[in-house]
């Protein structure tokens, strides 16, 4: 597993964390079962406090992402397909009205926009 945390970030160090292990597990670069290190190792090798990581691991816990074992650890916890596809379409969401607002900003138009979507699906999905 990886992490990297951004000090300069506006995120809360614990909020870098849980983002960064629900990408991977989405992403399917944990995988089921897959034990994560000790919110004691984390803590030690991001430098950071354990009540940080036992944060970001309270709150993957809370949203279904691993399951607290008793005296054994954190493991990745199978996945609803259909949360996934939910925190793909939130992410599909933001950009997009992100990208909305930008256009706005220099004064791109719908037309204009659509095209530019539509030639950017042309590319990756031919």
């Amino acid at each position: 597993m990886n992490i990297q945390i951004d000090n300069s970030s506006n995120d809360p160090l614990y909020l870098q964390i849980k983002n960064q292990i629900k990408a991977q597990i989405i992403s399917g670069d944990l995988n089921v079962g897959e034990q994560l290190p000790s919110i004691r190792y984390m803590a030690k090798e991001l430098r950071i406090s354990m009540i940080t990581a036992k944060r970001a691991f309270d709150e993957l816990e809370l949203e279904g992402f691993i399951d607290s074992v008793q005296g054994k650890g954190n493991f990745v916890a199978p996945q609803n397909k259909e949360l996934i596809k939910e925190e793909y379409l939130k992410k599909i969401e933001e950009n997009l009205q992100e990208a909305i607002k930008l256009a706005k900003f220099v004064n791109i138009g719908n037309d204009e926009l659509l095209e530019m979507l539509n030639n950017y699906l042309e590319e990756i999905y031919d």
